[in-house]
């Protein structure tokens, strides 16, 4: 069913010590426990592609040892329940030892195709680095994490992934706005699955207590586990390999900012220990995509007042964050300065990705330097007068750009009388914009077939996901395996999907859980 071989547990060292008890782990970058039994788990969901790549059948996710296995009530041949040790800068500041507090891995499995994956379970009970709390997870949260998971690997998007969703039959307290009013919620465990969950934060615990070989250890294993496409002389020293490795890091992550601002997502907590080495999007909390156009918009309701991790400030945060782990990895170096020159790749990649990626968003054949003077306009009367960022540029690829009409974006607006304020300036700038689609001498069939390709039809709006949590909270997922369905084809426009196309309602822009969100799962 699954081959397991566990690189990371016979390779680098591990606790002495085990069980979930709280403690200070040194030395070590593993701890081994127990997840904690729960009294009823059901299967709410399960990704087809997913179990498919790891190569089970539809039969072996409907069986009742894989159902132990996914709620962490039992092992198959090969799992081991464990913990990793990291640490992190949490809204800019250095937090110390933070660790997986909910999650605990089930080990290191290897498909057919050679291609490794871990899996673990977020909400499978306490773990050394639960920091007081219980290692549980909401349904909520749960179910959000399954479905962006997959809703992102869907719109070709670098990202962990999700196996399944499983009810455990048990409540858990939480207070969900922190405001001293804690409530019993029902439970969830999410099965996430990616090539590597190694963090920026890994890499920063040891070298903040100084553990220089705890760090040249995880870094030598990392590179030939993760990174092993990367072809260095047999004889190369650590030192000199690092930069480069670090450089890919950079490039990859680059890439991972271009495509979130692409399609309007917002991380909502971009801490260095929510950072992956490998640049894919990992740690589903309290994200959002944007409804109407706002670079200032976070969906995390805990930076609400300083926006840390808004919209416009991801590709300036991740860039932060990569510093961070340069300052961790110059321990390994004689001189710090080739991390500071490999840190110039984010800064070029970044660039010419997100230059490539809205020449693709406006239907360009490619970027041109007066581009951005056009784009920036746009952008700007879209914050003013509040449109939406996921209907504009589907709307804007349907038209028929040898006519433009304004009308034809109205439906974007989410108020009449900002329509009424701002369609004149629109119109003017859909002239500018045919002329510019001019030199390029696209038809408007290769134009439209283009811009659809990377403007998402259906995104997973946060208002949606709230209305598949209060359902399914009522024993109902029908909602939850529709929102499943369409985001498996969100660039297609599917009649049986009209209904989740539509503008975030009037009723969910301050509602609890369908405009922002808190840390709380």
């Amino acid at each position: 069913m699954l081959s397991f071989d566990n690189r990371l547990l016979n390779e680098l060292p591990g606790d002495p010590i085990q069980g979930a008890q709280l403690r200070q782990v040194h030395g070590a970058l593993w701890s081994r426990l127990d997840a904690t039994p729960v009294s009823a788990p059901r299967m709410l969901a399960w990704s087809p592609e997913m179990a498919t790549t790891l190569g089970l059948t539809a039969a072996d996710m409907q069986s009742d040892a894989m159902l132990q296995a996914l709620s962490g009530n039992g092992l198959l041949p090969g799992m081991q329940h464990y913990a990793t040790c990291y640490g992190g800068h949490q809204f800019g500041n250095w937090a110390g030892q933070l660790g997986d507090g909910r999650a605990i891995f089930l080990g290191e499995t290897v498909n057919a195709a050679g291609e490794r994956w871990e899996l673990q379970l977020k909400g499978a009970g306490p773990t050394p680095y639960s920091r007081r709390a219980d290692g549980r997870a909401v349904l909520r949260s749960s179910l959000r994490e399954f479905l962006c998971s997959e809703a992102m690997f869907h719109l070709g998007i670098p990202t962990t992934r999700a196996l399944s969703l499983v009810a455990t039959g048990d409540s858990v307290i939480r207070d969900m706005f922190y405001d001293g009013h804690p409530e019993r919620e029902p439970g969830a465990i999410v099965c996430r699955v990616a090539p590597s969950f190694i963090r920026f934060g890994h890499f920063e615990l040891p070298a903040s207590r100084g553990d220089i070989d705890l760090l040249s250890r995880l870094t030598e294993f990392t590179m030939q586990r993760d990174f092993a496409d990367m072809a260095f002389p047999a004889d190369m020293p650590l030192h000199e390999r690092v930069p480069i490795w670090f450089g890919e890091i950079c490039r990859r992550t680059a890439l991972l900012m271009a495509e979130w601002m692409r399609v309007g997502f917002v991380h909502g907590v971009m801490n260095t220990d929510n950072m992956s080495i490998l640049g894919l999007t990992i740690d589903y909390g309290p994200y959002g995509w944007i409804d109407n156009f706002d670079p200032g918009w976070t969906p995390n309701t805990t930076d609400a007042s300083g926006r840390r991790y808004c919209f416009g400030r991801q590709p300036d945060i991740a860039r932060w964050n990569l510093e961070r782990l340069a300052e961790a990895l110059a321990l390994l170096l004689p001189d710090p300065a080739p991390l500071v020159e490999s840190l110039g790749m984010f800064d070029s990649t970044y660039g010419q990705a997100w230059s490539q990626g809205l020449a693709a968003k406006f239907g360009l054949r490619d970027w041109q330097d007066d581009d951005a003077a056009l784009m920036s306009e746009i952008f700007e009367l879209m914050t003013r007068a509040e449109v939406d960022m996921t209907m504009f540029f589907r709307l804007l690829g349907d038209m028929d750009m040898q006519a433009p009409k304004a009308e034809a974006l109205r439906p974007a607006f989410y108020r009449e009388e900002l329509w009424q304020d701002f369609h004149p300036p629109l119109y003017s700038w859909l002239q500018r914009y045919g002329e510019r689609l001019k030199r390029d001498n696209l038809s408007q069939e290769a134009r439209q077939t283009a811009m659809h390709k990377v403007n998402p039809r259906f995104v997973l709006r946060n208002y949606l996901a709230q209305q598949a949590i209060d359902q399914t909270t009522e024993g109902d997922t029908t909602m939850l395996q529709q929102l499943f369905s369409a985001m498996r084809q969100p660039y297609d426009d599917l009649p049986q999907h009209t209904a989740l196309y539509a503008l975030r309602p009037d009723w969910a822009r301050h509602k609890a859980g369908c405009s922002m969100l808190s840390c709380s799962s």
